[in-house]
């Protein structure tokens, strides 16, 4: 699947919104990029996203990027280093699980969300909301950048 047919078939409102539920409910940062056809590592392409997307730079270092490369039929979903030293490898292999189950079908909106919900459960316990000094520091807006 190419990125264009992508971009036309997800629910980018959709994928927004639950981004920006899951968000209200935690400190953490959910993102997530379609990638373009590259042929290099797609967990080093995931890594430089996270970076260029300012993911690094978040106040608890607990962002989540859901990296989608459709034209290659592969994804990563990447923690900071706070939120995967609470939640180990288990919650993102099942995460990538959910992802491969819906993405299979042909539902990417419909695993992205699952997957956005999943991932902002997990963040609302470890990193719950509070309304005096959390604010929204990354886009909710689906990502189409360059690698």
């Amino acid at each position: 699947m190419t990125r264009k047919k992508l971009l036309r078939i997800i629910d980018r409102e959709k994928i927004r919104q639950a981004i920006e539920a899951a968000e209200h409910r935690t400190s953490g940062e959910i993102c997530v990029s379609v990638a373009p056809l590259f042929w290099g590592n797609v967990e080093k392409a995931a890594d430089k996203a996270f970076v260029r997307l300012g993911m690094t730079r978040t106040q608890h270092r607990n962002g989540v990027l859901f990296f989608v490369v459709p034209a290659r039929r592969k994804f990563v979903v990447l923690g900071d280093r706070a939120i995967h030293e609470r939640v180990g490898q288990e919650f993102w292999d099942s995460i990538a699980a959910v992802l491969s189950e819906k993405f299979r079908e042909g539902d990417f909106t419909g695993g992205l969300v699952k997957g956005i919900e999943k991932v902002g459960e997990q963040l609302a316990t470890h990193f719950p909301y509070d309304p005096a000094t959390d604010k929204n520091e990354l886009s909710d807006n689906v990502d189409f950048g360059k690698l």
